[in-house]
């Protein structure tokens, strides 16, 4: 369908161009330095947790139930702090290592384990020749960067409203024993926004690999993370391979890295007792243990799964109004002009937004050139490769709502100039 500039007369077409050109110009000279690249709390949002930092003092018991929080020993982190992670994942804590407070590392670090050492049994990744990863996308780069690094081949994947496509999935790991791994951000995704529904979720516990070394990357980094209403509800993946009766085919992980300080939470990793079992003996050989004085803090001040709820709740009441602007600013700007479209999340950190083909790269230039930094285009895409030149990720949590106001409004004139500028170009 044509959008509003593909439908105007030449000279129509030509006055619009030239009265974005002019609002460009003024923008230019605000001389702007707006930076939405990144999902980052906002610095009212790490506030939150700073009482955090007043529980512990020279005078602090510092044991966890026969546990010393100052020295060596657990390695699979201090039971209150298991004991936590396994209730926000409603998982048995018996089956959660809690270690570090970056669970992308730990990510990392499963990847290192089966690329070096092998997953239950087999020969190391290493050895087999070719390895992919399957990556829906538009997705989580980081992830794509841990298997690149490794030279794992990342296979693109589409994502749909309610999850990644499966029969595309189901095709890939049930017939090529190659494909060792998905990465997936199954609760507000990165960058959709979207939940996973529970067809997906149990499309996933039904996979028969080709591969026995195959594993679900299921990093759950926004389980707590609802802004508006109720949420979304994301069904727990090991309760739908207890349905299938299917066992050692998932590492889920998350973190409080949004939740508390991104540079100092708790992280965790859980599976099934055998393939944690596996991971434990592979951490021995690099963990003598983890920082377990920081864990310690947390479960003082979060307590429990309730008391994390009520955290979110503080957090929500910041992070609201600024999707709430996304919203406001992308409808009043773009919604008429049938040029672009944009998720719409109850949760998590990212709006993903999709303008005409071939104008992602020429937005997140004209928005730099305007004062604006943008996540790369194609970053949410392997290897940076957004096939139709589309999709780009706003994330609005870090500036204040002044800036983040400042910047949708040069976005809104970026997308609108770049569009009326493709449309003249296809006049030729």
């Amino acid at each position: 369908m044509p959008n509003a500039y593909q439908k105007m007369t030449d000279a129509q077409l030509d006055a619009a161009i030239a009265e974005l050109e002019r609002q460009a110009a003024d923008l230019r000279a605000l001389n702007l330095k707006l930076d939405m690249a990144r999902g980052k709390p906002s610095p009212e949002q790490t506030a939150l947790s700073k009482p955090m930092l007043d529980l512990l003092s020279a005078d602090s018991d510092l044991s966890d139930q026969g546990v010393d929080a100052d020295n060596y020993g657990a390695p699979d982190g201090l039971p209150s702090a298991r004991a936590l992670a396994a209730e926000l994942l409603g998982v048995d804590a018996a089956n959660v290592s809690v270690m570090g407070s970056s669970s992308l590392n730990i990510m990392y670090d499963c990847v290192e384990h089966g690329y070096v050492h092998g997953i239950g049994g087999e020969r190391p990744w290493c050895q087999q020749g070719e390895v992919k990863f399957l990556c829906p996308a538009p997705g989580y780069d980081r992830h794509f960067t841990v298997t690149e690094s490794f030279g794992i081949k990342n296979v693109p994947v589409p994502m749909r409203e309610d999850g990644p496509d499966m029969d595309v999935v189901r095709e890939y790991v049930e017939k090529d024993a190659t494909v060792k791994g998905i990465w997936c951000v199954p609760k507000y995704a990165n960058p959709t926004g979207i939940t996973y529904s529970d067809d997906v979720v149990r499309a996933f516990a039904a996979l028969k690999p080709a591969a026995p070394d195959f594993r679900i990357f299921w990093d759950n980094a926004y389980v707590v993370h609802t802004f508006e209403g109720e949420g979304d509800e994301l069904l727990n993946i090991f309760d739908a391979l207890a349905e299938a009766g299917a066992e050692n085919l998932v590492y889920e992980f998350a973190s409080t890295a949004k939740v508390t300080f991104p540079s100092s939470g708790m992280a965790w990793v859980t599976a099934s007792p055998a393939d944690m079992a596996e991971l434990r003996r592979a951490f021995a050989a690099m963990r003598v243990s983890p920082e377990k004085i920081s864990q310690l803090a947390h479960v003082r001040f979060l307590k429990d799964a309730a008391g994390v709820a009520e955290h979110m709740k503080r957090h929500a009441a910041l992070v609201a109004p600024r999707f709430a602007l996304v919203e406001e600013k992308l409808t009043a700007g773009l919604g008429a002009l049938d040029c672009a479209a944009w998720t719409h999340p109850k949760g998590g950190y990212f709006v993903s937004f999709e303008g005409p083909e071939g104008s992602a790269k020429a937005v997140v230039s004209l928005a730099k050139e305007l004062g604006v930094t943008l996540t790369p285009a194609g970053a949410p895409w392997p290897y940076g490769n957004d096939p139709r030149d589309t999709n780009i990720r706003i994330a609005p949590t870090y500036p204040t709502l002044d800036e983040l106001g400042q910047a949708l409004d040069v976005f809104v004139v970026a997308v609108k100039l770049v569009s009326a500028r493709l449309a003249r170009s296809e006049r030729g």
